[in-house]
């Protein structure tokens, strides 16, 4: 699809009209409370609508129709092929409103135009498009067992199951999510981001007219205490996926501990490092990658590089590079389709990170900020790892650094870190390469790239970074069900007499 100009943007966002009531039962309702709260547009602060806040009433309610649409089976138990022509028909409808999408995005969470028309539309809908293509590619199996006996373990959906979603990819997350779990026949009911509700309430209304039944698909906006925690302590939510910090993912462990021992699923925090050793080739790719990953959606990414471990002979002349490749990324205006770099998501998290520019040694690229909302791409040289900023995730546009003098060192660095979701390597050594792959504690690791793989490769963490299960992959359909033994004793009753 072709970028349109900053003035044909802004008059699509001029006009752009949004839904804002919560999406139950197959249809919009105002909270039980009849509360609402403001969404805002972060680069200029204008409230674009009053959104329902819905609480525990609201909570209550969907998980009833969920629960009840699971049990008719008109989704749980439909034929494979049937979810699957749905899930399809919902991936042409976002098609067809994917730039309507793609302004809305931009205007409630601050993300470019140029990333919202370029990745996260298209790649939501290639999400949708792939688990739908996997439905009924999912096999069952059989055991060995006896002549007597046939042993079957099937899959069943789960249930009912509530998916928390992060604020910085609303629209791709919430395909993540919806994607397998609804292939998978689960009733769900989706808590968006206080601060980006309004792309996932068009959704659900987009899946209802492509077939999703009333009481599959709900949509509550709402706070984390009033819609998260309820849905998390629900005695009757099977389930509970959730993406976003590392503080609030610990909490809905207990929530399920207090509760019904519900399933959970983790997807948290990141302090990803980018290992560059001194025989990588092409320092200027090197950089590019470096500066994508640090950059991407204003550093507002779980598995952004932000902390660059670089071996010394090598790091003046990639540090100047980087310097370089971020003038390609201009700040500004995110319906500017020229603007790379658009505003943090709110004025509270433009705060947090200003605080830790605050707190810095002196930056050697940028470090500034603009508008109480914008931040520079910053690059901080540190001594060691002690210091904040090696160790906490930012989730802005900052990036660390820290030089090294060997591979043992720079692998030891890189793990030194409550987090291991995702991490880079760059090498011309293929055995070196294979090695520090394997011992780099991440869930995913890319060499001489920077990336999260692709929708067909399981994407989560390990220590404070995950827990639990995978998005993406065909690994991301085992989270929405459960495995069942079926034991069909076949013998007759004169052998088991004789027996």
């Amino acid at each position: 699809m072709d970028l349109l100009t900053r003035e044909e943007y802004g008059a699509l966002a001029a006009g752009m009209r949004f839904a804002t009531q919560a999406f139950v039962d197959g249809g919009y309702r105002p909270a039980a409370s009849g509360a609402t709260f403001d969404t805002v547009n972060p680069a200029t602060g204008a409230v674009l609508a009053q959104v329902a806040s819905c609480g525990a009433a609201d909570v209550d309610f969907a998980v009833a129709k969920a629960r009840d649409a699971f049990e008719a089976g008109t989704w749980s138990r439909a034929h494979p092929s049937h979810r699957k022509d749905v899930l399809i028909r919902l991936a042409k409808l976002i098609t067809r409103h994917a730039r309507e999408l793609a302004v809305m995005e931009s205007l409630d969470a601050g993300k470019t135009i140029y990333d919202c028309e370029t990745v996260d539309i298209p790649e939501f809908i290639h999400c949708l498009k792939w688990h739908a293509e996997a439905i009924d590619k999912m096999y069952d199996s059989v055991a060995p067992a006896s002549d007597d006996h046939i042993a079957m373990v099937v899959r069943e959906p789960i249930g009912v199951v509530g998916l928390v979603l992060p604020w910085n990819f609303p629209l791709l997350m919430l395909g993540w999510k919806i994607a397998p779990a609804l292939a998978a026949g689960c009733s769900v009911i989706v808590k968006p981001a206080e601060e980006t509700s309004l792309t996932a309430l068009r959704v659900a209304e987009l899946a209802h007219e492509a077939g999703v039944p009333r009481g599959v698909l709900a949509v509550l906006p709402g706070t984390g205490p009033e819609v998260g925690e309820p849905l998390g302590r629900h005695m009757d939510v099977d389930m509970v996926s959730f993406t976003g910090s590392t503080v609030t993912g610990k909490r809905f462990l207990g929530y399920a501990a207090e509760s019904n021992a519900k399933e959970v699923v983790l997807e948290m925090g990141g302090k990803n490092a980018c290992v560059v050793l001194e025989d990588a080739e092409n320092l200027d790719r090197v950089a590019a990658h470096v500066v994508n990953g640090a950059l991407w959606n204003m550093g507002e990414n779980c598995s952004a590089i932000s902390r660059l471990i670089v071996h010394r002979d090598v790091a003046d002349a990639l540090l100047d590079k980087i310097e370089a490749h971020m003038r390609d990324w201009p700040l500004g205006d995110p319906l500017d389709p020229q603007t790379r770099l658009g505003a943090m998501v709110s004025r509270a998290h433009f705060e947090k990170v200003a605080g830790y520019l605050a707190d810095a040694p002196a930056a050697r690229v940028g470090g500034g900020t603009h508008g109480d909302i914008f931040v520079e791409p910053t690059v901080i040289e540190l001594a060691d790892t002690a210091h904040r900023l090696a160790r906490d995730e930012v989730f802005g546009p900052v990036l660390s650094v820290i030089r090294v003098g060997s591979f043992d060192e720079a692998i030891t660095v890189a793990n030194d870190s409550d987090y291991g979701l995702c991490a880079s390597l760059f090498t011309a050594n293929a055995k070196r390469a294979i090695r520090g792959a394997r011992v780099l504690r991440a869930g995913t690791v890319t060499v001489n790239s920077y990336g999260e793989g692709d929708i067909s490769t399981p994407f989560g963490g390990v220590k404070q970074s995950g827990f639990g299960g995978r998005d993406n992959g065909v690994q991301a359909h085992d989270q929405y069900t459960q495995l069942k033994t079926i034991w069909i004793d076949l013998a007759d009753d004169a052998d088991e007499a004789v027996g």
